[in-house]
């Protein structure tokens, strides 16, 4: 009987076994207790199967549902994306795209407008081409060159006096005409001499001429021509269309004195560019543009240089004894 017992006892136990693992597993779970309340069977109660079926089941459920801790490993469950909308990427955006645009505006306040371009084409005299109006033989003329307020118009007067000259200022005859009702050209005129630049040479050059020929007409054949020319275009163009020059006087002076002088006469002048962001302007201008001139007729031999710091007696006293044989 009892090897009987024992042969029945395994194959009821693996009977047994495999029907609680396939069937009755939902109720065997069900009965089976948690950890945490403590109150396991005795495992030498259950079979080995049963054992193993449990502990998979309680490890999976406990896995799934009472991980409070950090698991780590091949298999451990990844953590929660935050999807979150994160603002500061946005914010740092704004800021940068704020500042930028503020630079813009500074930089597009601070920077000065260009004038447009003034089409002038059509509005300017059209100069000769066939050589000089007079012969340097009958008709003499000096330029006089210095910086704006060196008293080249005191001197003028000076030499016109002793001398008999005819004193053309090419900046008084671009102011009458500028003023002269029905001008052709004060508009222009008056747009160049205010922003401190030179007029075109065309229209200087035109007016020179044409006060030359009343005074020839008159019978005076010899001429100061004031402040001018400003420019290299100049100096060339009218010794080809009027008459090639004897020689230039160029009164030298530092820019402080000269902003004294015209300070001064600004108090009565009335003139519109003897203020000081003109004089800034004319400064510039004039070591820019009219030096060259000097230094281009220096090359020749046919430049006169005085020294127009000193006072008006002074400097005159040197004009003389500098030009007395050239007026000869």
């Amino acid at each position: 009987m009892k090897s009987i017992m024992k042969a029945v006892r395994p194959a009821s136990l693996q009977f047994v076994s495999r029907t609680i693992a396939t069937r009755s597993l939902p109720s065997i779970r069900s009965q089976l207790p948690l950890p945490r309340y403590n109150c396991l069977r005795p495992a030498s109660s259950l079979s080995p199967a049963v054992l193993s079926v449990a502990r998979r089941s309680t490890l999976g459920s406990n896995s799934r549902h009472y991980t409070t801790g950090h698991i780590s490993g091949p298999g451990a469950p990844r953590p929660p994306k935050d999807n979150k909308l994160k603002a500061w990427p946005f914010i740092l955006i704004f800021v940068t795209g704020a500042v930028a645009f503020a630079a813009v505006l500074e930089n597009r306040k601070d920077k000065p407008k260009p004038m447009p371009p003034t089409d002038t084409s059509k509005s300017l005299p059209k100069l000769r081409d066939d050589g000089p109006v007079f012969s340097p033989d009958d008709v003499k003329v000096i330029f006089v060159l210095g910086g704006p307020g060196v008293g080249k118009g005191t001197q003028c007067a000076n030499l016109v006096k002793d001398y008999h000259f005819v004193h053309l200022s090419a900046g008084d005859l671009l102011r009458e005409e500028r003023t002269r009702s029905g001008t052709e050209y004060g508009e222009l005129i008056e747009t160049y001499i205010k922003e401190g630049k030179i007029v075109p040479m065309e229209v200087t050059i035109v007016l020179l001429e044409n006060a030359m020929k009343k005074s020839i007409e008159a019978g005076k054949h010899k001429f100061l021509i004031d402040g001018f020319p400003r420019q290299m275009d100049q100096a060339l163009k009218f010794e080809e269309v009027v008459v090639p020059s004897q020689f230039t006087l160029f009164f030298d002076c530092d820019e402080e004195t000269m902003t004294k002088r015209i300070t001064e006469r600004g108090k009565t002048s009335g003139r519109s560019d003897d203020n000081p962001e003109s004089m800034l302007k004319r400064f510039r201008t004039f070591n820019e543009t009219s030096m060259p001139v000097v230094n281009y007729f220096d090359g020749q031999k046919k430049v006169v240089k005085v020294d127009g710091a000193k006072s008006v007696d002074a400097v005159y006293a040197d004009v003389k004894a500098h030009i007395a044989d050239r007026l000869k």
